[in-house]
């Protein structure tokens, strides 16, 4: 006691290492979810599934698929709000894959 301080300084050393160990680890489990939304897709679909987007789970687009079907050079607006409910489908999607592999992670803000 040296200092005056019970412990001998900042309040014991042993305290700090085990919160910098939880920290890392809750960093890797963080950095992993992250890796594997990167690796994951979803769909998002309109008009009854004419029109798909897929997104990887970060939002990555990787495809929009059109029936040719719905294709109709008069009535090109229709096309584009399904192409764009769809897109809004795949984002839920990928919000709802992102919360469930994030759990408690995602909203941390530490990293």
């Amino acid at each position: 006691m040296a200092h005056g301080y019970p412990g001998g300084g900042f309040g014991g050393g042993g305290n700090m290492q085990q919160l910098m160990k939880q920290a890392q680890a809750m960093q890797r489990k963080l950095q992993e979810a992250q890796e594997q939304l990167a690796e994951e897709e979803v769909e998002g679909t309109a008009g009854g599934g004419v029109v798909t987007v897929t997104l990887k789970g970060n939002k990555t687009p990787v495809k929009v698929s059109i029936s040719k079907d719905v294709v109709d050079p008069e009535d090109v607006e229709m096309l584009e709000d399904m192409v764009l409910a769809a897109l809004q489908d795949a984002n839920k999607k990928a919000d709802e894959l992102s919360q469930e592999l994030m759990g408690p992670l995602g909203g941390a803000g530490l990293f």
